[in-house]
């Protein structure tokens, strides 16, 4: 007869379904990145192509959808990070080199615990602010700018403490390191195919090696051992498994030459790719960090929040002035190149924004608009709403 079980056994199995329904999650997630990866670039490209102006009732919940997509995939990432630190295969082909964006946000985020919980929430304010601000709305005007300030307030701290732990060091974006693509493991049928003809192929060899001679013994080997085309054009070796890179274009070898050459920025330390901000520079950071919070509080104390120039004029002079604070010698690096590249083309939200948009770009978009076909028009229009009702659709 067996025991009656205690009364806390029953809470002890409830409690621990939900960490046992998570790693079997992970678990899939390891063995089916590929497959995880378009499901997700299917998933934004839906958000994309129906926003939340096509149904107005039902714009927090397209954003929500697009939110959850974000956050779901920054978990992926965090898992398939982890998956490719404890294994043993190689993440990228060998003559491929980690970017410097990759390379430097890599060092930050195993080196320091804070500046990963810091980026991490980071991240995670720009996946949800746009949500937030929808969900203000519904409780008025007032409730909504406060949220607004708010985010912005955290985000800036968050990039200040980001400053400050890279001991002074222009900030990246995004913060964390990219997905690294992750490498195919071979099912079990592969597998067992793979040992099933190394198998047969010493078996032959040993036949071969007692029955005729050494000639036709190499002769038959050699035919066995044909390399087969993998599935992105390389040669795998049957034996060994290894995988041969593809041959280059005849018009194309020099740039293929290149590519596998190191320069001095693929083996400096990851700390000297960004040069360290003083003076001016330190300023004119710091003030870049700043303007969405400038910009957030003029906003939100203008009457006229459409057609007031005063806030966009203050927002759009404070990025100038720090634009022309920096110290142009500090770009010396691609990453830096790259960042400030990036930040100027940023410049060009602008004219999405506040007055600017609502006296000159809205007529310009309704012109466009008008002569599109009707499908894009329509798409264009729903983009139009989130333009016209939203500040963190255009958000600096």
């Amino acid at each position: 007869m067996s025991k009656p079980s205690p009364p806390d056994a029953g809470i002890r199995s409830a409690l621990s379904l939900p960490p046992r329904w998570l790693h079997i999650y992970d678990d899939f997630i390891a063995k089916n990145a590929h497959q995880v990866s378009q499901i997700e670039s299917a998933l934004r490209s839906l958000t994309y192509i129906i926003p939340a102006g096509r149904f107005r009732d039902a714009e927090i919940a397209s954003e929500s959808i697009h939110s959850g997509v974000q956050l779901l995939s920054l978990y992926h990432d965090t898992l398939l990070r982890r998956v490719l630190a404890l294994s043993k295969l190689p993440t990228v082909p060998v003559a491929q080199i980690p970017s410097p964006h990759s390379r430097y946000t890599r060092f930050w985020t195993l080196k320091s615990t804070l500046y990963r919980r810091v980026a991490y929430l980071l991240q995670i304010v720009n996946y949800v602010e746009l949500l937030c601000e929808m969900a203000a709305k519904r409780r008025g005007e007032r409730t909504r700018w406060r949220v607004v300030i708010l985010l912005e307030a955290i985000k800036a701290v968050c990039r200040l403490l980001l400053l400050r732990i890279t001991k002074s060091r222009p900030l990246v974006s995004p913060m964390l390191p990219e997905r690294e693509p992750v490498p195919e493991e071979p099912s079990e049928d592969a597998q067992d195919e793979a040992e099933l003809r190394a198998a047969l192929e010493e078996d032959d060899v040993d036949r071969n090696g007692l029955r005729a001679s050494n000639g036709s013994a190499h002769h038959n080997d050699c035919r066995q051992q044909i390399p087969q085309k993998g599935p992105n054009g390389e040669w795998v070796m049957p034996r060994t498994g290894m995988s041969l890179p593809t041959l280059p274009a005849p018009g194309d070898i020099s740039g293929y030459l290149l590519s596998r050459v190191l320069t001095a920025d693929d083996i400096k330390p990851a700390t000297n790719l960004l040069n360290q901000l003083q003076g001016s520079a330190h300023v004119a950071e710091v003030l870049h960090i700043l303007t969405p919070v400038i910009y957030a509080v003029a906003m939100a104390r203008s009457r006229d929040k459409r057609r007031a120039w005063s806030p966009w004029l203050l927002g759009l002079g404070v990025e100038l002035a720090a634009r022309q604070l920096r110290d142009r010698g500090l770009r010396t690096t691609p990453l830096e190149r790259d960042e400030w590249s990036r930040r100027g083309w940023a410049m060009g939200w602008w004219a999405m924004r506040g007055a600017f948009y609502e006296n000159v770009t809205k007529g310009v978009v309704a012109g466009v608009r008008r002569r599109m076909p009707s499908l894009v028009g329509g798409i264009l229009e729903d983009y139009e709403y989130l333009w016209e009702n939203y500040y963190f659709s255009t958000g600096p």
